[in-house]
């Protein structure tokens, strides 16, 4: 199994917004997200990430108030039945099957906001081939 790591650097505008992609297209399955505040100007306690395929805007993570220090995050989709598309469970009232996202040829789309003024850090997402 190989495994690719992407960064996207943040730095946020005075606004606290900031926009950026993986620098290439991801193709596989994503293993987790990571974030690395930088040591003199992480992002403020209260700043807001979203995380999605920039082409197909799948959802992988939407976090409210990060706080100050590094946290990794392994986002997985619910998974269906094949026979009527519901939600496949563990047991008849058990909890849902979840499984990692998976993209194809893609950019991963990182946004986030109310972060502060010039604050910095790094997103670390890694992907696997299968």
């Amino acid at each position: 199994m190989a495994i690719t790591n992407y960064l996207v650097s943040v730095t946020t505008n005075s606004s606290g917004a900031f926009t950026g992609y993986t620098p290439m297209p991801v193709s596989g399955r994503l293993e987790h997200i990571r974030y690395i505040p930088d040591a003199s100007t992480p992002l403020d306690t209260g700043a807001g990430i979203t995380v999605t395929g920039e082409t197909s805007t799948i959802p992988i993570v939407a976090k409210t108030s990060i706080g100050t220090t590094a946290f990794t995050l392994a986002p997985r989709q619910a998974t269906h039945n094949v026979s009527d598309g519901s939600a496949a469970l563990y047991a008849a009232a058990g909890s849902g099957v979840l499984d990692k996202i998976a993209f194809a040829g893609e950019r991963l789309k990182v946004v986030v906001a109310s972060g502060g003024n010039t604050k910095s850090g790094v997103f670390e997402i890694l992907v696997s081939d299968r």
